[in-house]
């Protein structure tokens, strides 16, 4: 089994994605470079080969550069690794990828969707754990009232506020916090 990453550029930085075979294993948001992207996926997949990406991972790096270039693109077609996922978190992935782009669930109407109303902070904890951020869109899953919750990328909050712009579900616009 071939193992391998590749760094890629994006609207708001440097993102990377692993892949075993033509499966992507593993992904990162935006950070603050290439080199430090680099660092991080070897550090996590220590096997892993940097390279370019076979034909259907080379979609997946395509699929993430326009969708964080604004094109309202959904990347439910990419094939992802889950055999490491726990249960409740595979669940809770599955339906934040049914969220599109440019709209917004909360944890809480998650854990409804997944019939364990009252297990919002679980939904939370699932989405700080995502291995495949962006491919499963957690910006996309937002706190109670719609507030923003946390985010675990470089710049934390502020990216997933950026991310939700550039995808039409927040307005553009300076607010008080």
């Amino acid at each position: 089994m071939t193992v391998g990453f590749t760094v890629f550029d994006t609207t708001i930085g440097p993102c990377g994605l692993a892949w075993r075979d033509d499966v992507v294993i593993g992904t990162t948001l935006p950070d603050g470079n290439a080199p430090g992207t680099r660092a991080k996926l070897a550090r996590w997949f220590p096997d892993a080969v940097e390279g370019p990406p076979p034909p259907a991972v080379a979609a997946a790096v395509d699929g993430i550069v326009a969708l964080l270039a604004g094109d309202r693109r959904d990347l439910a077609e990419i094939e992802l690794d889950l055999a490491a996922v726990p249960e409740f978190n595979r669940r809770a992935y599955e339906i934040a990828r049914t969220i599109p782009p440019g709209k917004t669930l909360t944890y809480g109407d998650i854990a409804h969707q997944l019939g364990m109303p009252g297990s919002a902070q679980a939904v939370g904890q699932a989405m700080g754990h995502n291995p495949f951020p962006i491919v499963v869109p957690c910006h996309r899953v937002l706190a109670a009232g719609g507030r923003d919750g946390g985010f675990s990328a470089r710049g934390g909050v502020a990216t997933k506020r950026r991310m939700l712009v550039i995808e039409g579900a927040l307005a553009d616009e300076p607010t008080l916090f």
